[in-house]
């Protein structure tokens, strides 16, 4: 995600979202009472005269902006949308103070504006604004003994090769031609170390080759076949990655990577509550009562109590305090079994009475 313009004075923040969790994140950015606007489609019908057209009219394309009443986000089709009264826009086209929802794209700038930003909000911001920096995967794309590299950023991709071995074909007698299949392997690893903070290596391409890279890693580098998948393409080369990025996978491993980390957490949670222990909390009150005694070493939140229940001021104590605060997605079995907590559990750094 990338800010284009900021005027905190008048509470102004512009938004460029560049991938499906840009959006899920902007989903709890913009609350009931903000005023959101972006670009819009709209069907307009035409009149001839005294007599309306037939047709269903004419879509078009234009700025408009409402105060926001709900938010919805589904994160299986990626459509995030705001409703709301509309606040300005071209007045020939539409009746001001009507309802029209606002569907929020990605690569499209919406500008959110607030009475007040929390400190929960703008950490929010902060945190996609940083993932946008790190690489998301790195899809490497082999095909016989040619390796490319498609390195995942939020802006896009940035490519990286070829790196070539000097591997015989299959039908001609080479003793050493394991020995350069392995050396090729090596210099595709050698490459991916460079990178810092991998999250995900999606191995593509034809045929087999891809498989044996894959194996090769498992015996040499586990760490590295730990975070990497095999997905097939057509072709090798950038054609390759072309394939994969087009079929979605980075931003699904994208997004079960948070899941992964939220699961983990309320795994903590559920393993402390079954040793009946002192140092854990769940429910609202109990959970408030520990952020209150500064005693809440980690906080997880469900998303949905964010926004309802007004809970940023908790969070932003637990912060204060040191503790580290997560929001768990309801979209997931973690989330279900956090809501059955009362949505609300934390982890202590002590016993309270």
């Amino acid at each position: 995600m990338r800010i284009t313009y900021q005027d905190t004075k008048q509470g102004i923040m512009d938004l460029v979202p560049e991938t499906l969790d840009d959006l899920w994140h902007i989903s709890y950015i913009i609350e009931e009472g903000d005023v959101v606007s972006s670009k819009t489609t709209r069907r307009i019908q035409d009149t001839t005269g005294d007599k309306l057209r037939s047709d269903r009219g004419i879509k078009k394309t234009f700025f408009i902006e409402i105060k926001v009443e709900s938010v919805s986000f589904h994160m299986f089709t990626g459509k995030l949308r705001a409703t709301g009264a509309i606040v300005s826009g071209p007045e020939d086209l539409i009746p001001l103070s009507s309802h029209h929802t606002l569907e929020i794209k990605l690569n499209v700038s919406v500008k959110i504006k607030k009475e007040h930003w929390s400190r929960y909000i703008l950490n929010r911001v902060k945190q996609a604004v940083e993932a946008s920096k790190k690489l998301s995967a790195i899809i490497v794309s082999i095909e016989d003994d040619v390796a490319d590299f498609g390195l995942v950023r939020q802006f896009g991709i940035e490519y990286y090769g070829p790196i070539i071995g000097n591997i015989s074909g299959k039908r001609i007698i080479d003793k050493n031609r394991q020995k350069n299949i392995d050396e090729f392997y090596q210099k595709i690893v050698d490459s991916l170390n460079k990178f810092n903070d991998i999250q995900n290596i999606i191995i593509v391409g034809p045929g087999f080759t891809k498989n044996s890279f894959y194996d090769f890693l498992e015996d040499k580098y586990p760490n590295l076949s730990k975070i990497a998948i095999l997905e097939t393409a057509g072709t090798g080369g950038r054609v390759g990655i072309h394939e994969v990025l087009k079929r979605g996978v980075v931003e699904k491993l994208t997004a079960e990577n948070r899941i992964t980390k939220e699961i983990y957490a309320l795994e903590e949670i559920l393993e402390e509550i079954s040793k009946t222990s002192k140092l854990v909390v769940y429910g609202k009150e109990k959970t408030i009562n520990a952020a209150n005694a500064g005693a809440i070493k980690k906080l997880l939140v469900l998303d949905k109590l964010v926004r309802i229940e007004k809970l940023e001021k908790v969070m932003d104590l637990v912060e204060n305090m040191n503790g580290k605060v997560m929001v768990i997605s309801s979209e997931h079995d973690g989330g279900k079994q956090l809501e059955s907590l009362g949505g609300l559990a934390a982890l202590l750094r002590y016993p309270l009475k």
